[in-house]
């Protein structure tokens, strides 16, 4: 039975998860707005106020405008909060994205068309993920959810040891112009496209079944 390596997210993939995820784009949304800044500032002062032992009616009213202005704030973070939780929820930082179904050739033909045009950034998001796909459809490596750049590198390095560098290096450059906002180059697509060419030559490292089985005794 073939042996297929299964790419399981790692504390060294946890930690990367989490570095493209504060380099994303995405992150800068998560944060504070003037809204959220305003509104825990109201709270603070209004948790500040020393309302003292008297309960006359300046204490009473202060008190249920501190409430009203509560119910106000936590009303308008459901209406303006929930949407951005929503939009970060669907923020993925795998290295197949988990409704992208393209062939390894789909995704090699989707690369060269970006090269073609001059977006390098993203022919070598393609072409990496094409590495990636291809191994998979080989029963190599396997992407599993949750899979990142260098997660995947490591796994297929253990396959292809003499390409250990060249996938490092892809990462790499599959990370800088997919999360941290670099440009890609044409002499660095060239490169991620080689390594493509050169694992999809290599002979799979893993035993043929039929000489598993041919050596099986009777």
């Amino acid at each position: 039975m073939t042996t297929v390596a299964p790419v399981e997210p790692d504390a060294e993939d946890a930690r990367q998860l989490l570095l493209d995820e504060l380099s994303d784009p995405s992150y800068a949304e998560s944060q504070p707005t003037w809204f959220d800044l305003i509104s825990q500032a109201v709270v603070d002062w209004f948790s500040s106020l020393s309302l003292g032992e008297g309960g006359g009616p300046p204490a009473l009213a202060l008190v249920i405008g501190a409430i009203v202005l509560a119910a106000a704030i936590a009303g308008a973070i459901l209406v303006y909060g929930l949407p951005r939780w929503r939009a970060r929820s669907r923020a993925s930082t795998d290295l197949l994205g988990e409704n992208d179904r393209r062939t390894a050739r789909e995704l090699r033909r989707d690369a060269e068309r970006a090269a073609s045009a001059g977006d390098y950034s993203l022919a070598i998001v393609e072409r990496y993920r094409a590495i990636a796909r291809a191994l998979d459809e080989r029963t190599i490596v396997t992407a599993q959810p949750g899979t990142t750049a260098h997660g995947f590198a490591r796994a297929a390095a253990r396959q292809f040891s003499a390409h250990a560098v060249a996938l490092d290096t892809a990462a790499d450059l599959f990370d800088g112009v997919r999360y941290l906002g670099r440009s890609g180059e044409q002499n660095h697509y060239t490169a991620v496209r080689e390594l493509d060419e050169a694992i999809d030559r290599a002979p799979s490292p893993l035993p043929d079944p039929a000489d598993l089985f041919a050596g099986a005794p009777r």
